[in-house]
């Protein structure tokens, strides 16, 4: 156990860091799939259903990455990831026994920052690779790409969500 007021090891902040991103994975699975299942329109439905497919597969190559490193999945990060995403279902968004029209800007814009922030974590593991011989940079660089087109394919949806803010 570390001594209060003592400073991170590399080691600690990169498990600090890699369970950050597990956590907000473990939401980001949730919440595609609850967005999912509320879509009336099929396209909509099923293209949430296949991102979140991914999502969970990223998640499932976090956790690789995290043993190759040797660095343990947090349980508590894990369940609050888990129930930030339930909380974040108990915003204001102008309804309460319904669902808004704007519950799915919200989630998308959601969904995408999310996205992003795992673009971000496999961009600073590809750049780790270069010193860590338990880590492949290819790997990452692929992991970035898809990012990328789940970004443009949650931007095209949210784009067409945001009508719901043009005046009547």
């Amino acid at each position: 156990m570390r001594r209060p007021g003592a400073e991170l090891s590399a080691d600690d902040n990169l498990s600090i860091y890699l369970n950050d991103h597990l956590a907000a994975a473990t939401g980001g699975v949730e919440l595609f799939r609850r967005a999912a299942k509320s879509q009336t329109d099929e396209t909509r439905r099923t293209a949430l259903s296949s991102l979140g497919d991914q999502v969970e597969e990223d998640r499932a190559t976090l956790l690789t990455v995290m043993g190759r490193l040797g660095i343990p999945a947090a349980r508590s990060r894990v369940a609050a990831g888990w129930l930030g995403e339930k909380a974040g279902r108990l915003k204001l968004n102008g309804t309460l026994l319904r669902r808004s029209p704007l519950s799915d800007l919200v989630e998308l814009e959601a969904m995408r920052l999310g996205i992003e922030g795992k673009g971000c974590l496999w961009r600073s593991l590809r750049m780790l690779a270069a010193t860590d011989s338990r880590l492949e940079a290819s790997e990452f660089e692929d992991l970035e790409t898809r990012a990328h087109a789940q970004i443009y394919e949650l931007e095209t949806m949210r784009l067409a969500a945001a009508t719901v803010l043009r005046a009547a």
